[in-house]
């Protein structure tokens, strides 16, 4: 697996923040999905026909967040995912927030492949593990 990570710029944006101009810490959360929706769209994933073509969507399992410094209204920060595993049904990421140099925000998060139609557990296409294990276009 492919430790290079995939980075998302980012602006903040008023909407993004509290009264003070710093990022609400729930907003880290929304700046990790949207990385790992382009990741996938990189791959050449589109979230949107996995669901209507195989039936399938990736849900949050588990999420683990860990707040370091805060961002603030308009900044550019970076979003980043790394493939830790890939298993029959989940996907282990790394996702780490960034400003240049500096790490605002560092998380580990448990994907779950699920049927659309049952919202159970189902294996993870072997073409689509395959783009996601080995860093490669679908």
């Amino acid at each position: 697996m492919s430790l290079d990570p995939f980075e998302w710029p980012l602006r903040i944006y008023f909407e993004d923040t509290d009264t003070a101009g710093i990022v609400y810490y729930a907003r880290y959360l929304h700046y990790m999905e949207r990385a790992r929706t382009e990741w996938l769209r990189e791959k050449g994933v589109d979230v949107h026909d996995l669901a209507q073509d195989k039936r399938i969507v990736f849900t949050v399992r588990s999420v683990c967040v860990d707040y370091l410094r805060p961002a603030r209204l308009s900044d550019t920060v970076y979003a980043s995912v790394v493939v830790r595993r890939v298993g029959g049904a989940s996907i282990d990421l790394s996702q780490v927030i960034r400003r240049d140099h500096e790490t605002l925000c560092d998380g580990t998060v448990r994907l779950a492949c699920v049927d659309v139609d049952s919202m159970r557990p189902r294996g993870i296409p072997k073409m689509l593990a395959s783009v996601i294990r080995h860093d490669t276009k679908k």
